[in-house]
């Protein structure tokens, strides 16, 4: 049997883009290598000893000598910093054209078709905003006119929040995918629209992680469509269902932190996912090839966008504890690929993602090690890997 196994540390850019003026970020920006500085060096011995720290100067993780992987620094072909386009082109679809952003706000008649299709009764905010900063500022206005959070960010976003205690859940969703068809039919080129759920807990308005869903722009074909449509299967972990809009996908789960999605990297690798439960089809049966695909968010969501270095830190060296594990229990035949999608530099200003370069790394019990070979262009080299691998 063979396996690619693919697990994106979001946002764990590793230096800035040439073109990250463009974007409205500094040549400065290098959220590896801030969060390494910050946290006075990070505590990562597994992707150290595989070569992560060939790829720059990384403060506390040492350049191993004799690395047990292959290292690279992908650099972007696609138009964007976000991470729709990241994973896309990770799967073998670039984006020569960057989806649109909205730093006004969306335009009236949008809003206007969403408020008349909804019957919510109005929107709040229609603003470009830090999530957890609009949704404390109006929650009250939320309350009493049970109106949702509209806000947009340096991304291509249309995001909802709403109180679960006043809005069903079951209803975000249902005005998340109004939003979808609206912005699709009115070609706003808007990558996604996420339901931010959240609860008031201990007087302080708090978004339910586990609860979010993305409802991204369906991808045209991708290495996931291959394999899926070779009769291989591709398991879907954390939002990458989202993020394809399922398209190529054939067993997916939701998390609600990095840690249930390591767990699931790791049972999936072990064969001991319960696939029938989280097949698309019950029933089916497949061929040998097959796609482990994990987004670890909290990088990006809890930390990066939170200007959390401390706590990006952490999530890096949590995820580093279960590398060893995940490569004890590969097959030979297994390639693991671990990489990024964007950058989201907690340490410079501002709280959206940086235009940054990213590391991945290569492995497989069957491959002989090189080291650090360098930048690639594209981060489409991981599908072209994958594709000849299965």
């Amino acid at each position: 049997m063979t396996r690619a196994i693919i697990m994106v540390i979001d946002s764990m850019g590793i230096g800035a883009m040439p073109d990250c003026r463009d974007f409205g970020d500094v040549p400065e920006c290098n959220t590896l290598g801030h969060v390494c500085k910050f946290n006075n060096g990070l505590n990562v011995p597994n992707m150290e000893k595989m070569g992560i720290g060939l790829l720059g100067d990384f403060e506390g993780i040492k350049k191993a000598e004799n690395p047990t992987a292959t290292v690279a620094t992908l650099v972007e072909k696609s138009k964007g910093k976000d991470t729709t386009t990241g994973h896309w082109e990770i799967a073998g679809l670039v984006s020569p054209k960057p989806f649109t952003t909205y730093p006004n706000g969306f335009p009236q008649e949008l809003i206007e078709k969403f408020i008349q299709e909804t019957n919510c009764g109005g929107v709040l905010a229609n603003i470009p905003a830090s999530g957890t900063a609009i949704i404390e500022k109006l929650n009250e206005e939320h309350h009493t006119t049970k109106f949702p959070i509209v806000y947009t960010s340096a991304d291509s976003v249309f995001q909802i929040a709403v109180d679960t205690d006043i809005i069903p859940l079951e209803t975000l969703y249902q005005w998340c995918q109004i939003a979808r068809k609206l912005l699709d039919e009115g070609d706003y080129n808007v990558a996604r629209v996420i339901a931010r759920p959240y609860k008031v807990i201990d007087g302080k308005p708090t978004r339910i992680s586990k609860d979010r869903r993305d409802f991204s722009m369906s991808p045209k074909h991708t290495i996931l469509n291959d394999i899926k449509d070779g009769g291989g299967k591709v398991i879907a972990i954390g939002k990458i269902e989202d993020i394809f809009s399922k398209s190529g996908i054939t067993h997916a789960i939701h998390t609600g932190s990095n840690k249930e999605g390591l767990e699931l990297t790791l049972k999936a690798v072990k064969r001991k996912l319960p696939l029938e439960e989280i097949a698309y089809i019950k029933g089916q049966k497949y061929s040998d090839r097959e796609i482990i695909f994990t987004n670890l968010v909290d990088t990006d969501m809890l930390y990066g966008h939170r200007n959390d270095a401390k706590g990006y830190g952490k999530a890096i060296e949590e995820i580093d504890t279960y590398v060893k594990p995940i490569v004890d229990a590969m097959e030979r035949t297994d390639l693991l690929i671990i990489t990024a999608d964007h950058g989201c530099d907690p340490c410079v200003e501002g709280t959206d993602h940086t235009r940054e370069k990213v590391p991945v790394i290569f492995y497989s019990k069957i491959i002989e090690p090189e080291g650090n070979v360098g930048e690639i262009e594209g981060f489409d080299y991981i599908s072209d890997l994958i594709k000849d691998w299965l």
